[in-house]
């Protein structure tokens, strides 16, 4: 079969430029999009992504089928957009084994040999852990006024203990001050209990004694007399 000088150069690696990005770096569980730009001539040519670390023994993983409307192949998309020359892969939910070496490839339709596989261009794919999310302004309406409700509480329920401990010793105090008042009423009670049997006598023994010196006469003798005041001062306390 004979081929033109224009299709033969087709067939050689590097006659017609295909570039990309070089490397990419994506998130965990975010997505990542690669972009490689063709030569105008291979419009209508069968693009497609895969995955190996030589581009003569790579895994493809999605292509285009010469159509310019975006295919799927699970988390991994690819779109030919014929009008700038070039085509996007888009990898979603980007996991840790999604790193790796890939390539950008145009399916070319004439093999010849060794020298005229399809044009490529190697792409590192780069997945760095997933880093905590950032409170947004929304979310933290919410987390202040937890917060203030929290505090709030709090110092309502200081506010009690301090209420109630203050009334306990109010309490207490007052037990205190009615049982000590109860004591010394006992105590008063107790002594003038002693006293008034105390005063009685003293002042029926005076009385008894004021009698007696009155009406001496009525007493008889002298010696009467003497006899009943020893008798009184006798029985003096």
């Amino acid at each position: 079969m004979w081929l033109s000088p224009a299709l033969l150069l087709l067939c050689f690696r590097g006659c017609c430029s295909l570039t990309g990005p070089g490397s990419v770096t994506g998130t965990e569980g975010g997505s990542l999009r690669v972009q490689c730009r063709y030569d105008e001539g291979y419009r209508g040519y069968n693009k497609y992504w895969c995955k190996g670390e030589h581009d003569t023994a790579c895994e493809s993983i999605v292509q285009t089928h010469g159509k310019e409307e975006e295919v799927r192949s699970g988390r991994v998309s690819i779109r030919d957009n014929g009008a700038d020359a070039t085509m996007v892969v888009t990898i979603r939910d980007l996991r840790e084994e999604d790193a790796g070496p890939y390539w950008c490839k145009i399916q070319t339709i004439w093999i010849l040999d060794e020298l005229s596989r399809d044009p490529a261009v190697a792409v590192t794919v780069y997945v760095s852990p997933a880093t905590t999310p950032l409170v947004t302004a929304t979310s933290t309406t919410p987390l202040v006024t937890a917060i203030q409700n929290l505090s709030s509480n709090s110092v309502s329920a200081v506010y009690s203990w301090s209420l109630f401990s203050s009334i306990y010793v109010q309490i207490l105090i007052t037990l205190k001050l009615l049982l000590l008042l109860g004591v010394l009423c006992a105590v008063v009670w107790v002594n003038r209990a002693q006293r008034i049997p105390r005063q009685e006598r003293v002042a029926y023994l005076a009385l008894q004694k004021a009698v007696f010196d009155d009406l001496p006469v009525q007493l008889g003798s002298s010696s009467d007399y003497r006899a009943k005041t020893w008798t009184l001062d006798k029985m003096q306390p």
